[in-house]
């Protein structure tokens, strides 16, 4: 029997495999791939696909999915944390980018309902493209990683609620105000929903499913909730969308939403490439290349409207002008949500079929330069903000921090530190115990304000800019202290204060040991990389398990140390250089703490003395806790009673026998 969407999935899959592998030899996103494939295998390309309807069937599923997974992913507890970038920043751009476009589309002499819609689609850029870029980058936790991160995110937010405006905006009502009450009614039904099922339903439901240690149950119950709740928003006239991000959001308040997530993943990567794909067969290529000046002006105007917005909402937050515009030379592009958004307008008919592709051409082109335009961003960021930075005298810095300098002491010989995140603040906490003088650059302006108050010595400033470091006296501190998320932004950094002074030490922080060797080229005296700190942490307390004494733990944490590290890149590579290797006489003993679970009366109620125990495991007693109390002076005459600690000392299988024989009974 031939199933026609077989051999149409077939031709999309195999096509995507040969497409995407070329875009991945010039470093091109995957998304990006299967948009191609759409626009070669579609009606306007090589019309390859016949079943086009159950492709987008297929597609919807993608987007159900999607939603879903970005529902479980969405944590109030992490939006908290970046509260005011999501609502001040996002807001910001999103209100922003309506507005403009709205007054350029009436220009155009389209309707109010019609520009405003249009407005909706080209406020959203690419949460999958922007952050995959930032990722692979490793500037997620950068200051522009972090107002990225904070914008992306309310714009996934409020993707639901233009859904849901769309009919409306389009009169498929006549009385709005009964439209609106119905559509908050709805709303808050939903919430309603969510709230109960997420605090008493889910959990009960999926713990009971996880305490049958089924994967494929427990794979159907996610599925289940998704596309029921997905139906059921979809019954009451709110989108298919609308109730997966509710059902992920449900799963999120459970502690299942990790294993949740890590069992949907795969399906929503096959399924959304589905959705990819689907878009680029949308696309008229004719259409495109008979209008491409239109198009091309278009996609400027749409890079610079949406650019400038970014860039704006990141000085709004206080964040100096070269961050601000790497924010905005991140947000420029129409997202994949557009999309999803787009095909309600259509329905509703907010678009006419030319204005849709018009956008589509739009969407692909700006999407399709993101990663050339991230790739040199901060080339482009310092090129913008030069004649900026020049005409105005520099007073995005200079200003804050010359009154914020003001109340610091006269700084001499002191350690200058550059970002307070974790590491920053317990260098300060350091030097404080230390009582050494020290001052701190920040770019967060809130931390700064927040910290100035309860004593810091904190300035606001961009530390890749040389009078930020004049104004806290770099050419007279003894150390200068690294400490940010930012890799490209370090080295600057570095330059920047060996061009200030030779005789400063700086001390820098990194991620990755990659890193190390060009930080050391630029200036740095010392890279301290956290891959291998960690490592170093962990085989610490290794050999504090085989009772290393201290002093040879610390001489050999100190000869990996003053090598550079050279020992651990070295076994990476699967050699150890000689002079690198320690010979540790590692003891032939164990410290454990054993519960006392057995019943066996031969101990219980004992003394050590007439339970025999060292002569019979061959295992020494030093210590034991009863309930509450720890017993240090335990002799022959201490008693042993169920459920007691104790903390014995011998060789590892002696300790292992008696650690059975206490369990005999459990």
């Amino acid at each position: 029997m031939e199933i026609p969407l077989l051999s149409d999935i077939v031709i999309i899959l195999g096509l995507a495999v040969v497409v995407i592998l070329l875009f991945q030899r010039f470093k091109l996103p995957t998304i990006l791939g299967f948009l191609a494939t759409g626009v070669i295998a579609g009606p306007h390309g090589l019309s390859l696909i016949k079943a086009t309807h159950d492709i987008e069937i297929l597609a919807e599923i993608g987007v159900i999915l999607l939603l879903f997974i970005i529902g479980m992913e969405f944590s109030l507890k992490q939006l908290a944390l970046i509260k005011r970038t999501v609502l001040l920043g996002g807001t910001t751009q999103v209100l922003a980018t309506i507005g403009l476009v709205c007054v350029v589309m009436v220009l155009l002499r389209y309707s109010w309902a019609e520009s405003v819609f249009m407005g909706f689609l080209i406020a959203l850029s690419s949460t999958a493209i922007v952050l995959k870029l930032l990722q692979d980058r490793s500037e997620i936790n950068s200051p522009q990683g972090r107002v990225v991160l904070g914008i992306l995110i309310f714009q996934d937010i409020v993707v639901v609620p233009m859904m849901l405006l769309a009919p409306l905006m389009a009169g498929e009502s006549e009385d709005i105000g009964t439209a609106l009450l119905i559509m908050a009614l709805k709303g808050i039904f939903v919430i309603v929903f969510v709230l109960v099922s997420a605090r008493y339903l889910v959990p009960r439901l999926l713990f009971l499913v996880a305490q049958t240690k089924s994967k494929e149950l427990f794979i159907l119950c996610v599925v289940v909730i998704c596309f029921a709740v997905a139906w059921l928003t979809s019954n009451l006239g709110l989108s298919l969308a609308l109730g997966a991000f509710m059902a992920g959001l449900i799963i999120s308040e459970s502690e299942y939403s990790h294993q949740a997530t890590s069992n949907i993943l795969p399906f929503r990567e096959i399924f959304t490439s589905f959705f990819f794909v689907s878009i680029g067969m949308l696309l008229d290529f004719g259409f495109m290349l008979q209008n491409l000046p239109v198009i091309l002006l278009f996609s400027v105007l749409t890079f610079i409207l949406k650019g400038t917005v970014a860039t704006l909402a990141a000085r709004i937050l206080q964040y100096p002008m070269r961050i601000s515009l790497l924010v905005g030379l991140s947000l420029f592009q129409v997202g994949e949500f557009a999309f999803i958004l787009s095909k309600t307008g259509l329905a509703s008919g907010l678009l006419s079929e030319e204005t849709y592709q018009y956008f589509l051409s739009v969407s692909l082109l700006t999407m399709g330069v993101t990663p050339f335009i991230i790739g040199s961003y901060r080339q482009l960021a310092d090129f913008i903000a030069k004649p900026i930075s020049s005409s105005n005298g520099d007073s995005v810095f200079s200003n804050e921090t010359t009154a914020a300098h003001g109340d610091l002491p006269d700084l001499n010989d002191h350690i200058v530190i550059i970002g307070y995140g974790i590491n920053g603040r317990n260098v300060a906490k350091a030097a404080r115990h230390a009582d050494i003088p020290y001052v701190i650059t920040e770019l967060n302006a809130v931390t700064v304000k927040q910290e100035r108050k309860l004593g810091e010595p904190i300035v606001y400033g961009d530390a890749v800019h040389p009078m930020i470091l004049e104004h806290i006296n770099v050419q007279k501190a003894r150390v200068v202290v690294i400490a940010i998320s930012d890799p490209e932004a370090t080295r600057r950094i570095i330059a920047t204060v060996r061009g200030i002074s030779d005789k400063v030490h700086i001390i820098v922080r990194t991620r990755f040991v990659q890193e190390m060797e060009e930080n050391y080229l630029i200036g740095a005296d010392e890279v301290i990389p956290e891959e291998f700190e960690t490592s170093i942490e962990i085989f610490t307390r290794v050999m504090n398990k085989y009772l290393m004494p201290r002093d040879e733990i610390e001489r050999f944490t100190q000869k990996i140390r003053s090598d550079n590290y050279d020992m651990l890149r070295s076994l990476a590579s699967g050699r150890i250089p000689n002079n690198s290797k320690i010979s540790l006489d590692l003891p032939d003993i164990e410290v454990a703490s054993l519960r006392v679970y057995t019943n066996d009366s031969d101990i219980i109620g004992k003394s050590l003395l007439e339970a025999n125990i060292r002569n019979r495991f061959q295992i020494t007693i030093v210590a034991m806790k009863r309930e509450r109390e720890t017993i240090l002076n335990v002799d022959g005459h201490t008693r042993i009673l169920r459920g007691d600690v104790l903390y014995v000392v011998g060789k590892p299988n002696d300790v292992m026998r008696f650690n059975d024989y206490l369990k005999d009974s459990f």
